[in-house]
């Protein structure tokens, strides 16, 4: 029989929709909770173990104590599977390195973790490559190519790896200085590799960083000609992270907070680095759009680094008012050729998928499959 270790981190993914961009460190996950930030990781834990519920009788489960995996194991009815650990109020990394030295010495066939870069890093550090490892997207700063595209397609992967469909491959785990990236500074760098079950269509890519070139700069100008010309008076335009939205406002003679999301209004910012309910409170009386721009090589506009636009805030805005800006070469660069969406939502995802307008200059447009 197959075995399966599964890990969450409870707190992974908590400082996004708050605007914290992370929840490294005890401070800021206390932040958090002040902020009104709730958990995120068990919704995204249980809609993982939702997908691996027809093959549940015959794999061997091992989770962690009570927040770290056995309650979500025990609301999709997981069973049998074993604990291994003790309850603890708050969790930390030296919980995550612990459950995974301890199911590598199980003899798990593959561990599946539910959290963020930090999380695998956790993992790296305590297994290495000793252990199949896959990633359930959850964290506010996914930047690894070890995680699964969303929790549904994660249930995919292993269940096709633990009947012997697919091949390990060594993918990186990437992680940032979260101090920086709170500063508006993306300090993320190589932390090494996890072996993690391979379908290309499934894993989502690294992030990629634009290169800052003339051409690409100039590119962006144009993209932003177009975004302006478009704009209507007296709606608020919520303007995602992103080199090419922080070329938007400096054409309208604007300052960007590179890594938060602004709010815009008659060519004037009238929000710096908004959190989800600051979001919520401004929409409630006035009209909206928002303009995002997918991440480098990944492809996601939405679920990945812009939490704070969370499912209630696209779902009160609407489809239809959604700009998406990426210059050609950031498109040519996907991994996939796809735009992908992962609000935690799987309904909402399911209808922002199809085909989406894309602005790639002035005058110039494409449309691209959001998946």
């Amino acid at each position: 029989m197959k075995s399966l270790g599964f890990v969450v981190n409870p707190i992974a993914g908590m400082g996004g929709a708050v605007g914290l961009k992370g929840t490294d460190g005890q401070g800021v996950l206390e932040k958090a909770i002040k902020l009104g930030a709730v958990a995120t990781a068990p919704e995204r834990a249980r809609q993982f173990l939702r997908g691996i519920t027809p093959f549940k009788h015959s794999v061997r489960i091992y989770t962690c104590a009570e927040i770290m995996g056995q309650l979500e194991c025990v609301d999709e009815e997981i069973v049998p599977f074993e604990v291994i650990g003790t309850a603890k109020e708050r969790t930390g990394p030296e919980d995550t390195k612990k459950a995974a030295l301890e199911m590598h010495r199980r003899g798990v066939d593959l561990l599946v973790f539910c959290g963020g870069d930090g999380t695998g890093r956790d993992i790296m550090d305590a297994i290495d490559m000793t252990v199949a490892v896959l990633g359930v997207p959850a964290g506010v700063k996914v930047h690894s190519s070890v995680f699964a595209i969303n929790p549904m397609e994660a249930a995919r992967i292993v269940l096709a790896f633990l009947r012997g469909e697919l091949p390990t491959k060594e993918m990186e785990v990437m992680d940032i200085d979260e101090d920086e990236f709170r500063e508006g500074r993306l300090s993320a760098r190589l932390h090494g590799y996890l072996l993690t079950p391979f379908q290309e269509s499934l894993i989502q890519g690294m992030k990629i960083s634009s290169l800052q070139t003339e051409s690409e700069i100039e590119a962006q100008r144009t993209i932003a000609k177009q975004v302006i010309e478009e704009m209507k008076e007296n709606y608020c335009y919520i303007v995602g992270p992103g080199t090419t939205n922080r070329t938007l406002l400096e054409a309208l003679g604007l300052r960007k907070t590179l890594l938060g999301v602004d709010v815009v209004k008659n060519r004037s910012v009238i929000a710096e680095d908004v959190n989800e309910r600051q979001l919520l409170q401004l929409i409630e009386k006035e009209d909206a759009k928002i303009v995002v721009t997918p991440i480098g090589g990944q492809g996601y506009i939405f679920g990945r680094g812009n939490q704070q636009i969370s499912s209630a805030v696209i779902r009160k805005i609407g489809k239809e008012n959604i700009i998406v800006t990426a210059t050609k070469n950031k498109l040519y660069a996907l991994t996939q050729k796809r735009l992908l969406v992962d609000t935690g939502d799987s309904a909402l995802d399911e209808q922002l998928r199809g085909y989406i307008r894309v602005i790639t200059g002035y005058k110039e447009e494409t449309m691209v499959k959001v998946e």
